[in-house]
């Protein structure tokens, strides 16, 4: 009797605590709510020790309060919502307690895979965000199998990064960057790809590719060959140097420097054109716009680059700093850093967390449009 009694007034509390949220961010949603929340769940070792718990159980108390946050973004109109679960850096820990916390996390990971999960009951889509071939291969393979049984879900989208530092992020990124342009550049430096002309000058092969012409007919070692690579812009790039520099004359005159071999074929390929073979203008053309690297490509690289960045950094524990976390999508974002240890987050917390958002959201507009 009194167990049903006890069940019947926690449904009751839960409906009103449920009725008490809806009002509650209907009043919020007058104003503008974070499309993207990113979270650092910091002190949950600290709070196990204040509590006086056993090692891990402050992880654990912290992986509760996740679950009621994802659930408050979640009714709130949240779209996006990134957790900081495990550094690369905290690979550095004792093995016991990175074992424990891989244990842990294989858990939970295994656990959003239930169909009363959260993650199921609000349509939610999950990414592991990080470097995942440092994780042991159980738990690579568990998070390889949320992702693809979550793959159809749209409602919203629950990035979780680990084994993960922002640095490790842009290094794979521009390394990624570099390569698929080499890649695209790389056909344009064959013999044949560009005209499918090639013909001998001094018993040389020259192609109206540039690449190889200079490597055999002036021996450029490779590092030179690089620089004489971009050379088809080298004018234009010259010509910037001076225009944004111009007491900077070794700068110029380097960059004239590395043009000088680059001039004689074109004076090769000009006194051609009288024998009617005319200069492949366009795969020049070609070469020059590959050859750029912009940001969008390094961008386009980046583990983060399925959701759109940060409206607002949340950091539990009072600590104002990032961390190595998401450095490069956080320019313009909002770092909100209450007190309260994570196990200690609460509806409040996030709730002041929006009305700093909305406090300051003119503000943060602004700077991204002049960004």
């Amino acid at each position: 009797m009194d167990k049903h009694r006890g069940s019947r007034l926690s449904e009751l509390f839960g409906s009103l605590g449920s009725f008490f949220r809806k009002c509650l961010f209907c009043i919020l949603s007058m104003g503008p709510i974070p499309n993207h929340f990113a979270f650092i769940m910091d002190g949950n070792r600290r709070y196990a020790k204040k509590e006086k718990l056993e090692e891990g159980a402050g992880h654990r108390a912290g992986f509760s309060v996740l679950m009621s946050m994802l659930k408050y973004c979640y009714e709130l109109g949240v779209t996006y919502v990134t957790i900081y679960a495990f550094s690369i850096e905290n690979f550095k820990r004792k093995p016991d307690e990175v074992q424990n916390l891989m244990d842990l996390i294989l858990e939970k990971i295994e656990g959003l895979l239930k169909e009363e999960s959260l993650v199921n009951k609000y349509g939610i889509r999950v990414y592991f965000i990080g470097n995942l071939k440092l994780l042991s291969k159980p738990v690579r393979v568990a998070a390889e199998k949320v992702m693809k049984a979550t793959a159809n879900n749209t409602k919203c989208v629950l990035l979780i990064c680990i084994a993960y530092t922002s640095c490790d992020e842009i290094v794979q990124a521009v390394h990624e960057s570099c390569k698929n342009k080499w890649e695209e550049i790389q056909p344009c430096n064959s013999p044949k790809s560009c005209s499918g002309r090639v013909e001998e000058v001094d018993g040389k092969s020259i192609d109206d590719g540039i690449g190889h012409s200079v490597q055999e007919l002036f021996g450029v070692q490779t590092n030179e060959l690089r620089a004489t690579r971009a050379s088809t812009f080298c004018n234009d790039v010259a010509e910037g140097v001076e225009r944004t520099d111009k007491k900077s004359g070794v700068a110029g005159h380097a960059v004239h420097g590395s043009c000088d071999k680059w001039g004689e074929v074109q004076s090769l390929e000009a006194s051609r054109t009288g024998d009617g073979v005319i200069p492949n203008v366009k795969s020049e053309k070609l070469l020059v716009d590959l050859s750029i690297l912009k940001v969008v490509d390094i961008e386009s690289h980046m583990y983060m680059s399925v959701a759109p960045n940060p409206d607002i950094v949340i950091r539990s524990s009072g600590e104002t700093r990032l961390s190595n976390f998401l450095l490069w999508q956080t320019s313009n974002c909002l770092l909100y850093s209450p007190n309260a240890l994570w196990p200690d987050m609460r509806l409040w917390h996030l709730v002041w967390a929006v009305l700093d958002f909305q406090r300051n959201h003119s503000y943060l507009e602004k700077k991204k449009k002049q960004f």
